[in-house]
């Protein structure tokens, strides 16, 4: 569901502007409440991605790289992946 909410957002804007990093950071740094959740956002992807790497390397995971790639359509996507098949893993490999 979250990922669908991100999907209405950012799929306008692609539409209008293509992917354009420098208009996308400027508009998402334009006043005080929307750099507070955009740093928010990026602090928070970067632990995921520290969390990813660290426990699926630990564990041993393959196709880490899928985790980072679903975090950048946002971290409601691919933090829930992640623990989804880390918790699978996890079973799997118990028996």
């Amino acid at each position: 569901m979250n990922s669908l909410l991100a999907f209405s957002e950012i799929l306008p804007f692609l539409f209008e502007q293509g992917f354009n990093p420098q208009i996308f950071v400027q508009q998402l740094f334009t006043n005080k409440i929307s750099t507070l959740f955009g740093w928010d956002v990026i602090v928070a992807e970067l632990v995921l991605w520290v969390f990813i790497l660290w426990e699926g390397s630990r564990l041993g995971m393959k196709y880490l790289w899928v985790y980072f790639a679903s975090s950048l359509i946002g971290i409601s996507t691919g933090l829930p992946l992640f623990l989804l098949m880390r918790q699978r893993y996890l079973i799997q490999n118990s028996q």
